[in-house]
């Protein structure tokens, strides 16, 4: 859900503005965010930091977190260590470990985006409406 901050933005939840794709490997997880144009990979820049990501996903992620910037491909890399109870052979999680990792972060809320640049997304009206006959 989109809620106006005032003057013209909105705070919105990241998979709004942006794809994301994760993995795993034994305890550390992968996840690779993808903004569809500069400005908005730009404008989350300091509000996806490690740090942030890390706080986030506190409850998942008990090690560091790594980022790694992509800028030709509008993206931002995390690695997370000691995020996955152990990894598969260790783990009593129930989930797909690093693979839902991806739509965990996606929940994270980005703050005072302008209302024009978010709706530049086009994934933040969602996904296209068909006609039914």
């Amino acid at each position: 859900m989109t809620m106006a901050t005032g003057r013209g933005s909105v705070d919105v939840p990241l998979y709004r503005l942006a794809q994301a794709r994760s993995g795993d490997k034994n305890d550390t997880s992968d996840i690779t965010v993808f903004f569809p144009n500069a400005e908005l990979f730009r404008l989350c820049d300091e509000q996806l930091s490690a740090d942030a990501v890390r706080a986030f996903l506190a409850p998942l992620v008990l090690g560091s977190v790594d980022r790694y910037v992509i800028p030709n491909l509008f993206a931002y890399k995390f690695v997370c260590h000691a995020a996955l109870g152990g990894g598969g052979s260790s783990s009593l999680r129930s989930d797909n470990l690093g693979k839902s990792m991806a739509s965990a972060l996606l929940r994270m809320a980005v703050r005072n985006v302008p209302a024009g640049l978010a709706e530049s997304s086009p994934l933040f009206a969602g996904p296209p409406k068909k006609d039914v006959a």
